[in-house]
Parts: structure tokens; sequence; C-alpha cells
């Protein structure tokens, strides 16, 4: 099956690292092109194209402020992925769960081995 383009899906465009990085920096705040460039050490039009496909699918937004394109999260964009993301939280809530049972269960075992060895 062919592989949708990253311009068209929001998981398609986190699936880069390099993205993942822009969107990490932005969780401060606003950011201009330049700005996000300098701290992740990339070519500014190396950035602005990242840039423009999490503007196209939505997960940030852009504003213009004198000759400065700036850069920020978009909320609505981001919950695509946390609501995709929360459909496993039973799955890892239940298996932390059991997680949790073992360890006390083991912890049991070894306070009763103790209370057997002592004279």
């Amino acid at each position: 099956m062919a592989r949708s383009p990253t311009t068209s899906d929001v998981f398609n465009a986190v699936a880069e690292l390099q993205r993942r990085r822009i969107l990490e920096l932005l969780v401060d705040g606003e950011k201009s092109v330049n700005q996000i460039a300098e701290v992740l050490a990339f070519r500014q039009p190396q950035t602005s194209k990242h840039l423009n496909v999490l503007k196209e699918v939505g997960l940030v937004t852009v504003r213009s402020d004198a000759q400065q394109r700036l850069y920020r999260l978009n909320p609505e964009g981001i919950k695509q992925i946390y609501d995709w993301s929360k459909t496993f939280e039973r799955h890892w809530n239940e298996s932390l769960d059991r997680l949790e049972a073992y360890l006390e269960e083991l912890q049991q075992q070894v306070q009763r081995k103790d209370n057997h060895e002592q004279p």
C-alpha cells in the first residue's frame, strides 16, 4: 500500500524526526523560523520546508510580525495525535497494574522467606 504524502497526514508528518524536534521546541512558545533554525542547527530553507509541512497538516499555525513569520503549536492538530495514542492507555494501565501486583507478590515472598530464616 502506498504511503500518503507527508503533507496530507498528521502521523506521516510527525514520523520525520526533524519535525518532531521542531514541535518539541514550539512547546515553549512561539518562535520565528530563524530562532528554530538556530536552536536546531538547521538551515533556514530546511526549517521553512519542515514548518510548511507542519502547517499544512494543522500542527502549527503561523502569523506575520513585520518581517518575521512566527510559528506556534496548534492545539487542535496536536489533539489528533493525543486522541489516537490515548486508545492505548487502557492497555498500559492494565499492564502496569499486573506488574505492580507481581512485584507486591515477590516482595511478600521475600518477607515470608526472611521470617522463616530468623531464629
